[in-house]
């Protein structure tokens, strides 16, 4: 999942940032509403978590421009007024949710949560092959009933990997969906994250690199072979 995080006080958006990350969500931070808008047009965020009132730009032009522009985004925004009348303008400029100030962050996180499922098409929560099971809702992942230690990067590239269902992934998506912004294609985090992947996972290998052109999930051994036959 990818969230942008726009809020002018940069303490606030750089503490909400943080927690997502913790979380393994990718989030990016703008502090201005025109800013904002380049990094949507750019960059296919899930969620936009949109402080109403921003200086310059307001939100809610903000707000009205996600939903002219047809973008898929779900926006949550945040204000620090909580009255009845503040909430339905919000919503009715298009917002999918808002949250008043102060709020706890296990809160926000329910919410950014709740947003992105329905930003994507649905999706099981506990997804398996090769012997290799993930289980996004409560961030584990095992192999063979055995328990992996995985950091967010390790674990976002696995949960991508599997999602894929054997197609293969390249480089470049698994930065776009994986990494920040300003991660650069060219980085080689992608292959020393993968490299600590396929080390945790052990043997047999079920990662599998196409040369050119990215890397995939296999079925696991004896997968696809006729009954009798072995391997060469």
């Amino acid at each position: 999942m990818r969230v942008l995080v726009v809020e002018d006080e940069e303490f606030l958006a750089d503490m909400i940032a943080a927690g997502l990350r913790r979380d393994a969500i990718a989030a990016d931070i703008a502090h201005d509403g025109r800013t904002a808008l380049a990094k949507l047009r750019l960059g296919a965020y899930d969620v936009l978590i949109l402080d109403r009132d921003l200086p310059g730009l307001h939100g809610d032009e903000v707000c009205r421009q996600v939903v002219e522009q047809g973008l898929l985004t779900r926006v949550l925004m945040l204000t620090a007024s909580g009255t009845v009348h503040e909430r339905v303008e919000g919503l009715g400029l298009g917002a999918d949710d808002y949250l008043t100030k102060p709020f706890a962050y296990e809160e926000l996180l329910a919410r950014v949560l709740a947003l992105g499922r329905r930003a994507r098409p649905a999706l099981p929560p506990v997804i398996e092959r090769a012997g290799v099971i993930v289980d996004t809702a409560r961030r584990l992942a095992v192999r063979d009933g055995r328990p992996l230690a995985l950091s967010r990067k390790e674990f976002g590239v696995l949960e991508v990997l599997l999602r894929a269902r054997g197609a293969v992934v390249s480089g470049d998506d698994l930065i776009e969906e994986v990494w920040e912004e300003h991660t650069s294609y060219r980085t080689n985090a992608v292959r020393v994250t993968l490299s600590k992947l396929r080390a945790k996972l052990g043997d047999p290998p079920v990662i599998e690199t196409v040369p050119g052109a990215g890397y995939r999930m296999g079925d696991g051994p004896g997968a696809g072979m006729e009954p009798g036959r072995g391997t060469r």
